[in-house]
């Protein structure tokens, strides 16, 4: 299948790439690279994610370059589409972008529903970046320092710091290659875990505030409202990592952040609004498995989901996990 897809991409000219909303080190990582490649090929090509690029990721070659917004799909020979499990994690241009003549789905959750007519899925990758890598060395397309960057940022943040489970001795291979490619581990590590602003800072001390552990010790949540996000200057795209501080806790199995998402001029009743649940798992349950009953995917140790309802409606779904641990 990488030769198929890289044949395809070696004979196409105008190429859309694309990744999930609320997009992470990985979705961000294989999208520039892969983008920085293909351009290197003389390819026409535009990099699109609905959100913004969180803070930690703009250090990365070609992140200044994302679009949020297209006018015209009906140029595009292709649409590469990264990291997502259903074509809808793209967001609102879902629908229209799957129009596109040739979808190649590239990703590695074991939760991939197969969309698109090509489809190069690996759950075995510990990221999508490492796909990637491996679909550009089958094209014989060179590795340069731009690329290489956003490959090495996918893989050690999908990898938590080469910390989980989906760690092998394959990925050390490859981020050797990538880093003798000229990626700086110490520059990713300062922007991507090591610096945090000050508004990082002040929305942390309202977010542990909404602490809540369920009765068994099983199951913790931490929650992120629009008010907070406000109050502390934060923006919503680098909320990310704060799910790990309710993961961390000791005997806590599963654990969930809420983030209640902006609220684009839809008109929902009083007190519902849409929020975004993100699941980290200590490897004894499968957080996919219970995001997918909410309509969701992810891996077995981390996945989310989209719920509409009311903030007490909310913390009932996710401490409700507690009844069966």
């Amino acid at each position: 299948m990488y030769q198929t897809v890289g044949d395809h991409l070696k004979t196409i000219d105008t190429v859309l790439i694309a990744s999930h909303v609320h997009p992470d080190g990985d979705a961000i990582g294989a999208l520039t690279a892969l983008g920085a490649a293909l351009l290197n090929m003389g390819k026409n090509v535009t990099l699109y994610n609905e959100d913004p690029v969180p803070a930690a990721y703009r250090f990365l070659p070609l992140s200044d370059c994302l679009v949020r917004h297209i006018d015209d799909l009906g140029r595009y020979e292709a649409a590469v589409i990264l990291d997502c499990s259903k074509i809808d994690r793209i967001g609102r241009l879902a629908e229209t972008i799957g129009t596109v003549p040739l979808l190649i789905n590239i990703d590695h959750h074991c939760s991939n529903d197969r969309f698109g007519g090509i489809q190069l899925v690996d759950c075995e990758a510990c990221a999508t970046a490492e796909i990637v890598y491996n679909l550009l060395k089958t094209m014989e397309v060179e590795i340069t320092r731009e690329v290489a960057y956003g490959l090495y940022t996918g893989i050690v943040t999908d990898t938590a710091s080469f910390s989980m489970g989906n760690t092998g001795a394959s990925t050390f291979a490859i981020c050797g290659e990538l880093v003798k490619a000229g990626a700086d581990p110490q520059t990713v590590s300062k922007n991507v875990y090591i610096t945090y602003s000050a508004e990082r800072i002040r929305l942390m001390q309202m977010v542990l505030n909404t602490f809540v552990l369920s009765e068994n010790g099983a199951v913790s949540m931490l929650l992120v409202t629009q008010e907070m996000i406000k109050q502390s200057g934060m923006k919503t795209e680098n909320v990310g990592r704060v799910v790990n501080y309710a993961k961390h806790i000791e005997n806590v199995r599963i654990a969930a952040l809420v983030l209640e998402e902006e609220n684009h001029a839809e008109d929902l009743p009083d007190g519902v609004s849409h929020f975004h649940v993100s699941l980290r798992s200590d490897g004894s349950l499968d957080a996919a498995r219970i995001a997918v009953g909410f309509g969701g995917g992810g891996h077995s140790k981390a996945a989310g989901f989209n719920i509409t309802t009311t903030l007490s409606g909310v913390k009932e779904t996710i401490l409700r996990l507690a009844d069966s641990l």
